[in-house]
């Protein structure tokens, strides 16, 4: 199963010059319980962004750079390849930017996303999900907390 995982605002934004806006332990806690053990599809911006590659997963990093070749990672040129890379029998995640969801919209089964209960200016978006081609199959409110600067939900989408 193809997974879209993210984090974006009530107007979609995701980053602003390559940097996450906000700051959300415990989404943060959320993203790594579920993409654990699994392959992970990312552009070559959102991998460079990434302080170290992310433990115990295996990072797809999809790229128009021929040469790009950073250690431990599989880099492909097309969602395609990125796809064909991932084992069928398990969930593989689409972590980011903005343009590789735009990419991975058609190849995924199911979106996890994080709505983040504010706007925000941004240089990346999140792709509009279109209601005819996704039903929302769980929703759980977050208040803003001490940690938490702003109200959130995770929502679960599910492929109609």
């Amino acid at each position: 199963m193809i997974i879209m995982i993210a984090a974006a605002s009530e107007n979609n934004a995701l980053g602003k010059n390559n940097e996450m806006i906000w700051h959300l332990p415990n989404d943060f806690k959320r993203f790594k319980t579920l993409t654990s053990g699994h392959h992970i599809i990312m552009g070559r911006k959102t991998f460079k962004s990434l302080v170290k590659p992310l433990p115990n997963r295996t990072h797809i990093v999809i790229t128009r750079q021929k040469n790009y070749a950073p250690e431990g990672c599989i880099v492909v040129h097309s969602m395609e390849e990125a796809i064909e890379v991932c084992p069928e029998n398990q969930n593989s995640y689409i972590i980011g930017g903005g343009e590789i969801y735009t990419l991975g919209m058609p190849f995924s089964d199911k979106i996890e996303l994080t709505l983040v209960h504010h706007n925000f200016e941004a240089d990346a978006f999140f792709p509009e999900i279109e209601l005819k081609d996704w039903e929302i199959i769980n929703s759980e409110f977050q208040a803003k907390d001490e940690r938490h600067l702003f109200d959130y939900t995770y929502q679960t989408y599910s492929r109609k």
